[in-house]
């Protein structure tokens, strides 16, 4: 994704928008929160507040940018919207969150739905896990 795309959002290229878009481009597969944004930006030295960090995600979740995640725990993470459907696990102990797609998973919603009179519109699918203990 390019800064680019921001206009085709319709948002202008500032620069806390620009920031903002890069570090979410490079760490692609991480789920980050605006306060994991708002370090990471602080601890290069950029000049950016917090409630920025907010205002720009609500932004990028309003022109489709970004998907916002409520998982347990109340923290809303963010991450691209590659437009890929996948599901999430998410650790209740380090609250590190992994994706991982099943077709078996995906069929299987489907026939629940369809046995029950109903086809499926969207769904999110998240499972909270530990680490096995040996």
């Amino acid at each position: 994704m390019e800064t680019g795309n921001l206009r085709k959002a319709g948002l202008k290229v500032t620069q806390p928008r620009r920031l903002i878009l890069e570090l979410l481009e490079r760490r692609r597969f991480k789920h980050m929160t605006a306060d994991d944004i708002y370090r990471a930006l602080t601890d290069r030295g950029e000049d950016i507040g917090l409630a920025t960090v907010y205002r720009v995600l609500n932004q990028f979740e309003a022109a489709g940018l970004v998907v916002k995640h409520n998982f347990e725990g109340g923290q809303a993470y963010y991450e691209l919207d590659s437009g890929e459907h996948h599901d999430h696990m998410v650790c209740v102990q380090t609250g590190k969150v992994i994706e991982f797609m099943n077709e078996e998973i995906e069929k299987l919603q489907h026939q629940i739905a369809e046995e029950h009179g109903y086809e499926i519109e969207d769904h999110s699918l998240v499972l909270y896990v530990r680490p096995k203990e040996n």
